[in-house]
């Protein structure tokens, strides 16, 4: 397959531009044990392991995951926060090899269900690693989690407060603030987090119910290409530790949360490196005395660069022959694994097996018999004019959010196949 780069108005760039193959820590980071060799890029977008693969024609649609890249991923966050720890977000790919890979490296992992909780211990996890971040939990959940020895446990609200007191007594709590997401491509504050003001009478509360009130945590937003969108949430955070101080209760934990980016083909505004440094740079500014605990919960970073989504093209065809624009039809859409393209939010570079030079503008579509499967109408791809069906067509950076989104057998379309490599 050749790798013609077709998305327009974007600069060919290697999806794994924000990171380094394997980090350099600097002194007083952790020494981790080798478990693979660095990623070999041979494309934009593929690795030698990949594409090796691919060559096999794999029955589509299909994910293909190199773990290496994981792997290459966890090393540069590491090594650009030494000093906090890595709760992976399970989320955004819970595949048992991607999970065993980073179980092995001593990551830690941000789950937000009993299975997912079940998924990490069967695989080898300490539960002292895991924290049960939803803060919408069944009490029955929240029961098996602690029966299970999860101690920590996300909130926002006054009755998740007490399902947590009764449920987990004395466990670590920390909750969530409601943070504004602007500069995030896929905005995650609304539906979660409480102000600063009922946050902190929630963590008085928390300590008077017998829990520990540990710190808060907040998301800046998924896709986040702002950093001072950190320095506004870290504003926050200092602010209730200091009004948590001065009534007798010391918070111990900052959740960073998620939303480093990873590259969808364009160049990204900072690497992994300046991530790192600006956050701590904006902790040791804003909180007085010793640092607190740090947490960070990657998940898009983690995953999403080390995957690629093979398709291919059902039909090709145009709704009138004046139509400028052709609809091009492929075996993956919204229901099998491509959800994060609701409102063209995500838009994955896409690469061709044809070469002719020539191409068109094209409205991408998924296969179900569904009006609302359609992937990118506004958003300006093109593909070659000699596309035709039976060709495949590759989606670069798919690693994360794809297989965990995928319904299971709409309209009889079976759920995404992946392969970890």
């Amino acid at each position: 397959m050749h790798n013609q780069a077709i998305r327009a108005n974007q600069p060919e760039e290697p999806p794994d531009a924000f990171i380094a193959a394997e980090s350099r820590p600097p002194g007083g980071a952790p020494t981790l044990a080798l478990v693979a060799e660095p990623p070999r890029w041979v494309a934009t977008g593929i690795t030698e392991k990949m594409a090796a693969f691919l060559a096999e024609e794999p029955e589509t649609p299909c994910l293909v995951v190199d773990l290496d890249v994981v792997e290459g991923n966890y090393r540069a966050l590491r090594g650009a926060l030494p000093q906090a720890e890595v709760y992976y977000a399970v989320k955004s790919n819970p595949a048992p090899p991607l999970v065993a890979r980073l179980i092995a490296l001593g990551s830690s992992f941000d789950t937000a269900s009993l299975p997912e909780i079940d998924l990490c211990l069967g695989l080898g996890a300490d539960p002292a690693k895991l924290s049960f971040g939803n803060t919408i939990k069944k009490s029955k959940d929240i029961a098996a989690a602690y029966e299970r020895g999860v101690r920590l446990f996300a909130f926002d609200a006054e009755e998740e407060l007490e399902k947590l007191a009764e449920h987990a007594p004395g466990s670590q709590v920390f909750c969530r603030l409601f943070v504004d997401n602007v500069g995030a491509e896929w905005p995650l504050s609304r539906k979660f987090g409480c102000s600063v003001a009922m946050a902190g009478d929630l963590l008085i509360k928390a300590q008077a119910l017998g829990l520990e009130a540990h710190g808060v945590s907040f998301h800046v937003g998924s896709q986040q290409k702002d950093l001072g969108q950190w320095d506004v949430a870290l504003e926050k955070a200092a602010e209730l530790f200091r009004d948590l101080a001065a009534v007798g209760i010391t918070l111990k934990m900052v959740n960073l949360g998620g939303g480093l980016p990873t590259s969808y083909g364009n160049r990204l505004p900072y690497g992994v490196d300046e991530y790192g440094a600006h956050v701590l740079g904006a902790v040791d500014r804003l909180f007085d005395g010793p640092r607190p605990r740090l947490i960070v919960e990657p998940g898009r970073y983690m995953g999403g660069n080390a995957g690629v989504l093979e398709t291919e093209v059902v039909l090709v065809s145009r709704k009138d022959a004046a139509d400028d624009r052709r609809w091009v039809y492929i075996d993956a859409g919204r229901f099998n694994g491509l959800a994060e393209t609701e409102g063209e939010a995500i838009r994955y570079p896409i690469i061709s097996d044809k070469d002719d030079g020539e191409t068109g503008p094209v409205i991408i579509a998924g296969p179900t018999c569904d009006s609302v499967d359609i992937l990118y109408d506004k958003a300006g791809y093109t593909l070659p004019l000699s596309l035709k069906a039976g060709d495949r067509l590759r989606l670069l950076s798919t690693g994360a959010y794809t297989t965990s989104y995928a319904s299971v057998g709409f309209n009889g379309f079976l759920p995404l196949k992946a392969h970890y490599l």
